[in-house]
C-alpha cells in the first residue's frame, strides 16, 4: 500500500478523534489502527518517518509500535460480534 495513503489515514483517524483530547485521541487512534488495519498496513507505518504524522496519529503509532495494546476507546473500535469478519480499514 501507498505510505503517503497511509499517512493520510492515520492523520484523519487522528484529526476524528481529536475533539476528546490529546491523550485519549492518541489511545482512540492507536485502538483504530490496532484493531482494524491489516498487519502490513501497520508494519508499513511503523517503519515509515513518524515525523511525517500529525502528533496524535504518531504517538499512536509509537504506542502500538513499542508493543502497547490499547484497550476499546470508543465505540467506534467495538466490533459487531454477530456478523464479525475480516475487519480491516484495508478490505
Amino acid at each position: 500500500m501507498d505510505i503517503a495513503k497511509l499517512r493520510r489515514m492515520a492523520n484523519q483517524i487522528a484529526q476524528n478523534f481529536s475533539a476528546i483530547g490529546h491523550k485519549d485521541a492518541v489511545m482512540a487512534t492507536a485502538d483504530h489502527i490496532h484493531k482494524f488495519w491489516d498487519p502490513r498496513m501497520k508494519a508499513e507505518i511503523f517503519a515509515d518517518d513518524r515525523a511525517q504524522l500529525s502528533s496524535i496519529a504518531g504517538e499512536a503509532i509509537e504506542t502500538l509500535a513499542s508493543g502497547v495494546t490499547p484497550t476499546p476507546q470508543s465505540g467506534a473500535t467495538t466490533f459487531n460480534r454477530r456478523d464479525e469478519v475480516d475487519h480491516s480499514d484495508g478490505g
